[in-house]
């Protein structure tokens, strides 16, 4: 991991991925999904206070006529402001609008947390990368369903994307 990460507020974007519920009540490691919500709530609450854009990401299930008990948010995530994205696919930008969004606000730099960390959150990362976002991951705000899944990711995958800090790690400029 890296040195603690200063942040410019305008600029910057946290997104967090599939913090639903049904998701966070999976078996997953290295730490539970609850653990992960916990975090993801603080950085949400401290990234709105800083003035960021907070951006929550959910999976629909495609071509069923209603989705599982548990799909929405979980409950309280959300607020007045944050960006809320409805995928259907793994990753957060195919065909979401996400990108548009994200430029119009002036963001080149996502926070990444979420569920599953090398699913989802990878996912959506990796096309970020492509569209040349700069990028973070905090990682004690995923999980996964297997803990070498998530260490992978984490380890390997992520550090070639961008800087890979814990949640205390991360502040952000005055100006």
């Amino acid at each position: 991991m890296t040195a603690p990460i200063v942040l410019r507020p305008a600029q910057t974007a946290l997104v967090l991925v599939d913090l639903m519920d049904r998701i966070v009540a999976l078996s997953l490691e290295p730490r539970k999904g609850t653990e992960v919500l916990a975090v993801s709530e603080e950085l949400a609450a401290a990234f709105r206070s800083a003035g960021a854009t907070v951006v929550l990401i959910r999976v629909e299930r495609p071509g069923v006529a209603e989705q599982p008990p548990g799909s929405g948010l979980a409950a309280g995530l959300r607020q007045e402001g944050d960006i809320e994205i409805v995928k259907r696919t793994i990753g957060g930008f195919q065909d979401t609008g996400l990108h548009d969004r994200l430029r119009a606000r002036g963001i080149d730099t996502l926070v990444f947390g979420g569920i599953a960390t090398n699913l989802g959150v990878e996912s959506t990362a990796r096309a970020a990368a492509d569209l040349r976002y700069d990028l973070v991951f905090v990682e004690d705000a995923m999980t996964a369903f297997t803990a070498p899944e998530h260490e992978a990711s984490v380890r390997l995958d992520f550090p070639r994307l961008g800087s890979v800090v814990r949640s205390a790690d991360v502040s952000f400029t005055s100006g």
